[in-house]
């Protein structure tokens, strides 16, 4: 879809629902519903802001959505969020895709109560794995580029996961859950006051599943412990104790023939591709009101994280185990002031020192037939080494009230890294065995340096329609792993950080006539540009990397919400995107019977439609209230994945699928209500990945999730 097209269906829209054609007689119950749904947001300055006065794409998921879909995984929720796939790879692993391809890219930042639960260089696509999205207490997902805030990975979007506030009377919630596939869940949170002007809040989550696929098991546990303190008049603080752990076991692609025929298979049995993970993050927001006008806020924290993994991707060609430690001390320093009735001024440093160890040990695998049934360790160790990195990010934005009906914003923000590495193998371990490489750097400091500039206005052109438009900066660093793991690489250490740039225009409206009680519309259109993306190339007999590579992704993403009556509603968004190659050359390779002789070579792929960039993502979900029998809540729900190549090639494509589900929840008494969820009705084999390496012809599928049951009971105390 032509981007002038788009801009001109976007602007006019507002036109066709001007207020000025709403009846004096619908004015009162106009303005009922435009306060109604206020929704304030925190993720964009760190304090509670109105959406309205937003100049940026920001979706939120409140408490009532997320115990209604009681999301088994991360993706049941966000899925919900036009523009946002989350995939389901098994367990809890999952890839993302906002305004990018389904990727394991850097390219996303996810946040406990607005802190990043991992150091900028040690991203992991599966980190919303490491959050109790069940027992959150809201959700805001922040698309393209983040705010002034944030800095390195917040390309894509934000997501930001916020717990709940303590209850100011003792009381609890026990939902207990059995389904289809061994699946066990059990939610505990207790809430209250614990001694004069001090609250908490602590939950637990304890999952079992023995998946929908051979030797697929997982399990989860994880508690959460927040305390608020009112320490004075003009003096807050919120204390936050987080612990995960994941234990999961790997679960395989598929060739196309076991994806049709015997989706439930699993190449990888007992211990093979298997990840355990333990995330600990403890954080004190302290905040105090300096004036009527002036705020400080203040956030040490503290992370300890290990990671245990055998990459499941790495088992045909090179396997091993990798272990992963880091601890992080940081802060995070903000100082907020009203200069006037017109202006608002925020500025601060953040403060990140993450001391980290990796360690790769090489195996072996034994393997019958396609099955990977074990592996023995060889006693070589391909890498150890250090890496303690440093940031320092200063910050400042401010907001202009210009006028009642426009606000524009200004920030930028400055990124120092520094990472000092230090390899820790003898020297005279070999790094390369036949031909195998395992290059090491030598060990020395690396640093990089990034500003970020935004800018945006946003137009009340009426009481309840906003314009809002925007250009945003953003990065994302070279992760720890890529610059000092470089595998069969070279030149790993002069890479440079990947650049992004934002231009977007949206629209948002509030309404209500005889008709329906409330009609929220959302509609954005972006054009994303990213450079220097990092590209393999052959330089001789040498593989190389360096920053050359340029994509385009540009799309429009709508969101409709509308409360027919007390008992219909009804939610849909959608996305269409034209995701481009720049220039982006690739290393290709192909073998025997597919190319003889073999071919390895580099390719540019300028022209060609991104890799697994679905072109079209819609959801739709119709819920109802029967008058009849209070209690009762139905929700069915449609998603849609839309087709994508597999590859840079575009040779081989992905059709897409769409699947149904179906909710149900019932108040049985004032404390007690039963639920049940249907996922999957149909019974549709799907895949939620479909790739080939460039130049094969073996396409690999993901199998979702089939036909699944779960139902659950809640007690209220």
């Amino acid at each position: 879809m032509p981007s002038n097209n788009i801009s001109l269906a976007l602007v006019g829209l507002p036109l066709l629902l001007n207020p000025v054609a709403v009846s004096a007689e619908t004015a009162s119950a106009k303005q009922l519903a435009t306060t109604e749904i206020e929704v304030m947001v925190v993720t964009s300055s760190r304090q509670a802001q109105a959406r309205v006065n937003l100049a940026e794409s920001v979706a939120v998921l409140d408490e009532d959505t997320i115990k209604n879909v009681s999301p088994g995984h991360p993706a049941e929720l966000l899925n919900r969020v036009s523009g946002v796939h989350v995939n389901d790879l098994g367990g809890e692993g999952h890839m993302t895709a906002i305004r990018q391809p389904i990727t394991t890219g850097g390219v996303y930042l996810f946040l406990e109560d607005g802190l990043p639960t991992r150091p900028t260089g040690f991203f992991n696509h599966n980190g919303l794995y490491e959050i109790d999205i069940p027992n959150a207490g809201r959700v805001e997902v922040t698309k393209g580029p983040g705010s002034t805030l944030y800095g390195s990975d917040a390309i894509g979007g934000i997501f930001n996961i916020l717990t709940p506030e303590p209850a100011p009377q003792f009381g609890g919630r026990l939902q207990a859950e059995l389904g289809s596939d061994g699946w066990q869940r059990g939610l505990l949170s207790v809430s209250g006051p614990v001694a004069d002007k001090h609250s908490a809040f602590w939950q637990l989550n304890s999952t079992k599943s023995d998946g929908a696929r051979e030797q697929a098991d997982y399990q989860r546990f994880s508690t959460n412990l927040r305390l608020d303190s009112e320490l004075g008049e003009h003096t807050r603080l919120k204390t936050l104790l987080s612990f995960g752990k994941v234990d999961q076991s790997g679960t395989s692609g598929l060739s196309f023939a076991d994806y049709t025929l015997n989706p439930e298979r699993n190449y990888y049995h007992g211990d093979m591709g298997e990840r355990d993970v333990q995330a600990l993050r403890l954080s004190a927001e302290l905040r105090h009101q300096l004036s009527d006008n002036s705020e400080l806020m203040l956030m040490p924290f503290f992370r300890d994280n290990r990671s245990d993994l055998m990459p499941s991707w790495m088992l045909s060609y090179d396997p091993v185990l990798q272990q992963t430690r880091f601890k992080s001390y940081g802060l995070l320093a903000q100082y907020s002031q009203q200069l006037s009735d017109r202006f608002n001024w925020t500025t601060g440093l953040d403060i990140d020192y993450t001391p980290a160890n990796f360690t790769e040990q090489q195996i072996t695998v034994n393997r019958d037939g396609d099955i990977y049934t074990d592996y023995a360790l060889t006693g070589r160790t391909n890498y150890n080494y250090d890496a303690e990195q440093t940031v320092l990010s200063p910050y400042a934005q401010l907001q202009w009230f210009a006028t009642e009906q426009l606000i524009i914003s200004l920030g930028a923000r400055y990124d120092y890294f520094s990472v000092d590495y230090t390899d820790l193998l003898p020297q005279d371990v070999p790094e390369q065995i036949g031909r195998s490489s395992w290059f090491r750097p030598d060990s020395q400091k690396i640093s990089y340096r990034q500003l970020s500039p935004k800018a945006g206005i946003v137009w009340k052109f009426a009481d309840n329609q906003q314009l809002y438009a925007n250009r945003r900066h953003a990065f994302r660093v070279p992760s720890v792993g890529q610059v000092f793991r470089p595998g069969s690489s070279s030149d790993t250490t002069e890479l440079e950080p990947v650049t992004a740039v934002n231009h977007e225009l949206g629209w948002r409206g509030q309404f209500a006539n005889p008709l329906f009680k409330r009609l929220q519309l959302d509609a954005s259109i972006y054009d994303l540009a990213i450079k220097d993306d990092v590209v393999t190339y052959i330089d001789g007999n040498t593989r190389k990397v360096t920053n050359a590579g340029e994509t385009n992704h540009r799309g429009i993403e709508l969101m409709l919400q509308l409360v027919l009556n007390e008992q219909w509603q009804w939610q849909a968004s959608g996305s269409y995107s034209r995701q481009k190659y720049e220039d982006f050359q690739y290393l290709y390779s192909c073998f025997p019977p597919a190319c003889v002789p073999p071919v390895s070579e580099t390719r540019n792929f300028a022209g060609f439609d991104v890799g697994k960039a679905p072109k079209q993502l819609w959801q739709s979900s119709l819920s109802y209230q029967p008058a009849q029998l209070a209690g009762l809540w139905l929700e069915l729900e449609w998603q849609k994945v839309g087709r994508y190549f597999t590859d840079e090639t575009n040779t081989n494509t992905y059709p897409g699928h769409d699947l149904w589900h179906l909710r149900a929840r019932y108040q049985l008494t004032d404390n007690i209500s039963l639920a049940a969820r249907l996922m999957n009705i149909s019974d549709k084999t799907y895949s939620t990945y479909t790739s080939n390496q460039v130049g094969s012809s073996a396409i690999d599928y993901r199998p979702g999730m089939p036909r699944s049951v779960f139902v659950s009971a809640t007690v209220n105390f």
